[in-house]
Order: structure tokens, then sequence, then C-alpha cells
């Protein structure tokens, strides 16, 4: 889960593309980088952190250009401490590539070895986005043979990189001197939207992740990038478009609906704020054959993606919603900061209780949901210390069981509360009275109602089908061990050479 903008315009885009992806900041608050392209010439700045810490005054400066992509990174694959997997990537063949990926492939190892032995193209970094980025260069170059560059030159390579690479992605890339191209997986599992504007010089297109990041940036949303979908943008502001894919097929991460996507984005079609609220629906039945409802005295909601859910639940069950918890704005989501051990000692600075919400009352808890338990844990002893009686803790997502390969930062097992776990051990870890869960059927209904042409969603997490078919238990083990590996290296010492670092 990263957040992508690409912009093609008549006038500089380095203000634009910062705007933008402070938009995304809640995809990935791990590092952020923007290219610009002015002529032929790249210019980079990229580094740990979030947007306003990594780009200062000087570094906007020195981002020249009309043509420029940007990211905010969520590390799921490579390494999370290294700030040399920082993207956009760049190479210098055919014409110069930058790209930047949302998403992750699910065949990265097969493909760096075949890149190395077959394509004679070396990889710097751990990257699955850099496996990409020379798939894509390889493809290029294959396509080209040396002839200027078409459309269908950059349609026939997609096409040829939809063939090799299995996995979520929605990229955004800049070929030196011809224009931007953005393109989506063959079943659309991370978003990809693009949206025109005007300026005092003429127009502009732009590719971004989520629908707010066009709104956001005065930009009129025009359409998402369909599953396999590719779009060049030339530098003259026009817009090529082509389907790439044998067999496309819409099925999207449900979990962008749950929980990752804002809630004012429109995603494929559906609102996410609406399908959270049709979330909550579903709930309230679950709850009701849980827990009557006379035993409730208030419903409230773990900040802050759990909130249309709960307001629907409340409103169904008649039952008073009240805000308990007060975020920190300035501490970043626990769900994505990297280790478990800064996630443990985040939860308490992140919130903070309103006791007298709290005192004497039966308290249901609504979130969105539960991945690891130790938040949820915590959150509830928290509510017990605020005087509570009772404390009951309802889900508007089904139980968190099964790795994800995608793009989400839950790959392993054992760090799964609800895996090889009954609602009834689950209730026990987290220290609750009762737990109440989303039904798995009832979420998918209810979420692709809102747009007819969804026939299912990518839900792995939760029902345990890999949609793209090829993913094993070697797969899970060898995530497994590179996260291992991971657990407490520090960003301090590098041997690898920082060849895509931009110095400050």
């Amino acid at each position: 889960m990263c957040g992508i903008v690409g912009v093609v315009s008549n006038a500089p885009v380095n203000q634009l593309i910062y705007d933008g992806l402070l938009l995304l900041q809640h995809r990935g608050q791990d590092a952020a980088g923007i290219v610009t392209q002015q002529g032929r010439k790249f210019f980079m700045h990229k580094a740990k952190g979030m947007v306003r810490d990594v780009f200062r005054t000087r570094n906007m400066r020195a981002l020249p250009g009309n043509v420029g992509l940007g990211q905010v990174r969520y590390p799921t694959a490579g390494n999370a401490f290294s700030e040399d997997e920082a993207q956009p990537f760049y190479v210098n063949a055919p014409f110069g590539l930058v790209l930047s990926h949302n998403g992750n492939l699910t065949n990265a190892a097969e493909l760096k070895a075949e890149l190395f032995n077959t394509d004679h193209r070396h990889i710097n970094t751990d990257s699955d986005s850099e496996v990409l980025l020379n798939v894509l260069a390889h493809e290029l170059e294959k396509t080209t043979r040396g002839l200027p560059l078409t459309p269908a030159d950059v349609f026939a390579a997609v096409r040829g990189v939809h063939k090799r690479i299995k996995g979520s992605y929605a990229v955004v890339a800049l070929i030196a001197g011809h224009g931007l191209l953005a393109f989506r997986d063959p079943f659309g599992i991370r978003p990809l939207c693009m949206g025109r504007g005007q300026n005092d010089s003429g127009n502009t297109v732009m590719v971004a992740s989520e629908s707010v990041a066009l709104e956001g940036t005065a930009h009129q949303f025009e359409r998402d990038i369909a599953p396999g979908e590719a779009v060049f943008v030339d530098m003259e502001g026009t817009v090529h478009a082509e389907q790439c894919a044998a067999h496309p097929q819409l099925m999207p991460c449900i979990f962008e609906f749950v929980y990752l996507a804002r809630p004012d984005s429109v995603l494929d079609g559906i609102s996410v704020y609406q399908a959270r609220l049709n979330l909550g629906e579903t709930l309230a039945k679950r709850v009701v054959s849980t827990v009557p409802p006379n035993e409730i005295d208030v419903i409230i909601p773990i900040p802050e993606s759990s909130r249309p859910s709960a307001t629907q639940l409340a409103h169904l069950l008649g039952i008073p919603y009240r805000e308990g918890f007060v975020k920190n704005r300035y501490v970043g989501r626990t769900f994505i900061m990297p280790g478990q051990g800064v996630r443990k000692k985040s939860v308490r600075q992140k919130l903070n209780v309103i006791a007298s919400e709290f005192k004497g009352r039966n308290v249901l808890l609504v979130d969105d949901s539960i991945v690891r338990g130790t938040t949820s844990k915590e959150i509830v002893q928290m509510a017990r210390e605020a005087g509570a009686n009772k404390v009951y803790l309802a889900s508007a997502a089904p139980p968190v069981r099964f790795p994800n390969v995608y793009g989400i930062d839950m790959p392993t097992k054992e760090e799964l509360v609800a895996h090889n776990r009954n609602v009834e051990e689950i209730r026990q870890i987290i220290g609750c009275d009762a737990l109440i869960y989303q039904d798995v059927d009832a979420m998918k209904k209810v979420v692709a109602k809102l747009n007819p042409n969804i026939k299912s969603f990518e839900a792995s997490c939760f029902d345990g089908i890999y949609i793209t078919g090829d993913v094993s238990a070697e797969d899970f083990a060898a995530i497994e061990s590179q996260r291992l590996t991971q657990k407490g290296e520090d960003d301090a010492d590098h041997s690898r050479l920082a060849l895509q670092h931009s110095p400050d």
C-alpha cells in the first residue's frame, strides 16, 4: 500500500505532485520521493520520512519541469529500513526510465534471476519495484529495437510486462523525452485513476492512487484506469489508452474499502465512505445476535476508519454514539509503522480516552479491523482503566486469518491474532467481554452492491483465496524469512551502493 501520483502539464509540476502526495500520505509514511523531467533530464529527490519532512524549499527548487511523478512509500517487500529502496527508481536505458509502484509482485524472486541470467540486467536492491522497472525497460527495448518510440510500442511493452509479472501493481513511469505511462495489473487489485485540470498555461493530466488526490488539487476526476489497461500521456498532454491484458477482470482489494483508502475517495465506482456505512449495517445484525442491545449503553469508534461503520451501527440499534478517544494526529498510523515494538509503544501516544464516556458504562467499541490484536488489547485495557463496566468489541471486517501478499503489511501467520484461533480464543487474548466480527460473505455483498460491475474482490486475508493463482507455501516461508532477517536492523549501516539516493 503506497500512494503514487503522475502529472503532465504545461507548467511546473513540483508543487502539484507535493500536494498530491500530502493527500495520499495515509497510504505510506516510511519514505517519499519526487522525480521531475525538464527536457530529457530527470531531477530526483527522495528520502525516508513524511512528505513534509522530506521536501524542503531547497529540494523543491531543485525539481524543475512540467512532467513528473511521486510516491509515498509503505514497505511491503524489500528492506523497510533502507533509504536506498525509497522510490522512484531509475534506469538509463532505453531512453531513461523512472518508475513508482504500488503493490507487491509475487514472482519477484524468479524475475530477478531471469533478469540477471537472460536479460542481463542488474538489480541493486531487494525492492520488487526495481524488478518491475527493469522488466518494463527490457520489454521497451525489445519492442523499439532502436527505432523512435510510438504509443503502440509502449502498449506492446506493457503487454509483455503483463505476461511476465504476477501479483498486484499500479504503476506510474516517465519515459525521458516522451511522456508519462500508467498501468494497472489485470485484476485491478490496487487502485489507479486519472483526471484533468487547468492552469494559467493550459491543461494538466494527472493519475493517482485515489480520487481524493485529484479533487484536492483542483482536478476533475475522469475515470478509473481499468484492470490491465495502460494509459500513455505524451509531452503535449495527449492521452493514449489501450487494454494490454489478455483476460482482465476487476477484483479490487476489499481492504482498501475497509481500512486503507480515505473515506472521501471513490475507488472503482465505489464511495469508500458509503462502503463503510454499509459494513455498519451488516455488523449491526451480528451485534444483535451476540449482545442484546439493551446491554450496551454507548457505541464508541476507535478512530478513524471505523467512524462511518460505528455511526451506522449506532443509528440502526438506537444506541447513543459517542467519541471516547481523542487521536493525536501527529503520531503515525500504528498499522503501518515498521516493527512490532514501535507499534506497541505508540498506541497510548496515539490515543487518549475521554474518561467520562466510559465510567460506569457498558461500551461497544467499533474498529475497522483487527489484525495483530496488540492495539485492540491495549485499547480495551484503556477503556477498563477509564471505568467501563463492560467492554465489547466489534470489527467491521471479518477475522484476518491469512497472510497477504498483494501489498499489505501483514504477511506472516504468527502476526495474525485470528490465525488458527476461534473467536472465543481471540476474545480471551484481547481481553474484551464480547467480540463480534463481520461476516466475509456479507462484507463482499454489501460493498459489491455499490458497483454491479464488480463480481468479486481480492480478499485473501479474510478468505485465503489468492486470485493470481501462483502463491504457494514456499512463498509464505520466503516472505517470513525475509521479515525475520529485517528484525532488529536499523538504517545506520548500508553496504549497498546508494545509486538511487539523491543526497540532500
